[in-house]
């Protein structure tokens, strides 16, 4: 029985594909595949603010109205996002045969598991391991103290026009299963893009960033951080290309290219407003 259970990632993508005929998923691998080399492409993927970000250009002050501004288009409602993701496989059973949403719910409760605060392994007792105070919310909640951010401030802040188009994108996509799945995977995308800059950025403000929300986010690959947020995208792509047909790309294809460009007016919007919170000797030597 116990190896029936090694590989959950594995077993549960190749459920997917076994729920689907053969040449359904080859078209739409083949459809997925694109789009992932056309956002990859996009500006966003080389907005200048990495740079500036990477080099711990900004001032303190800077950095702590971007976290302020990345919490309310993203970090808010990410979980939210994922369970809705999560409630709408209900949309593929009408289409495919009965079960056929379970896996992409078993691939997306990896993500979910992740997210609030559960580890691999087993406690004392062999039951799961877990703690709500590692869920990444409340992790970034901590960055805000860390930044001096006070209860009263977050209720109070007004986010900006381009924070609320992104956090409006991604909430308007809840009703249609391959919309926010879609969304979910540009998303991870766009963290794992700009979480080493903003970790970096954070670091030079005098944050520790070895432990907390900037040790989880990142890519496997990453030995200085716990983070798996490229095994979660691939899986929202593994589960978009169970769900979608040939009638859905190019709608699919434009949604996730404007958010993207939400995306990309956002990080633009944060670098023109911290220009004036850069530290006088990047501006001296540039």
């Amino acid at each position: 029985m116990s190896t029936k259970l090694d590989s959950p990632r594995e077993r549960a993508i190749n459920a997917l594909k076994e729920s689907v005929e053969p040449d359904v998923w080859v078209s739409n691998h083949d459809f997925v595949t694109s789009l992932r080399c056309q956002i990859k492409q996009h500006t966003l993927i080389t907005n200048p603010i990495i740079d500036m970000l990477n080099k711990g250009t900004f001032h303190f002050e800077a950095i702590k109205k971007i976290h302020l501004e990345y919490r309310h288009a993203i970090v808010q409602i990410f979980t939210d996002a994922l369970l809705m993701a999560q409630f709408q496989t209900r949309q593929l059973e009408p289409r495919l045969r009965p079960s056929s949403k379970i896996p992409a719910r078993f691939l997306f409760t990896l993500n979910v598991l992740d997210e609030f605060g559960f580890q691999p392994g087993h406690d004392r007792d062999g039951y799961y391991q877990g703690n709500p105070a590692y869920a990444h919310y409340p992790l970034f909640e901590d960055v805000l103290n860390d930044l001096g951010v006070s209860q009263q401030e977050r209720q109070n802040y007004v986010p900006t026009h381009y924070s609320a188009l992104v956090r409006g994108f991604l909430e308007s996509s809840y009703s249609s299963y391959t919309d926010v799945v879609a969304l979910l995977a540009v998303a991870e995308l766009q963290v794992i893009v700009f979480s080493p800059p903003l970790r970096e950025a954070t670091k030079a403000v005098g944050i520790n960033v070895e432990h907390g929300y900037y040790h989880v986010h990142g890519v496997t690959s990453d030995g200085a951080t716990d983070a798996a947020d490229d095994d979660h995208e691939n899986d929202l792509w593994q589960a978009l290309t169970q769900a979608c047909t040939p009638e859905d790309y190019e709608l699919l294809k434009k949604t996730c290219l404007e958010y993207c460009d939400l995306w990309n007016e956002f990080w633009n919007h944060q670098f023109s407003m911290s220009c004036s919170h850069m530290k006088s000797d990047i501006l001296t030597s540039s």
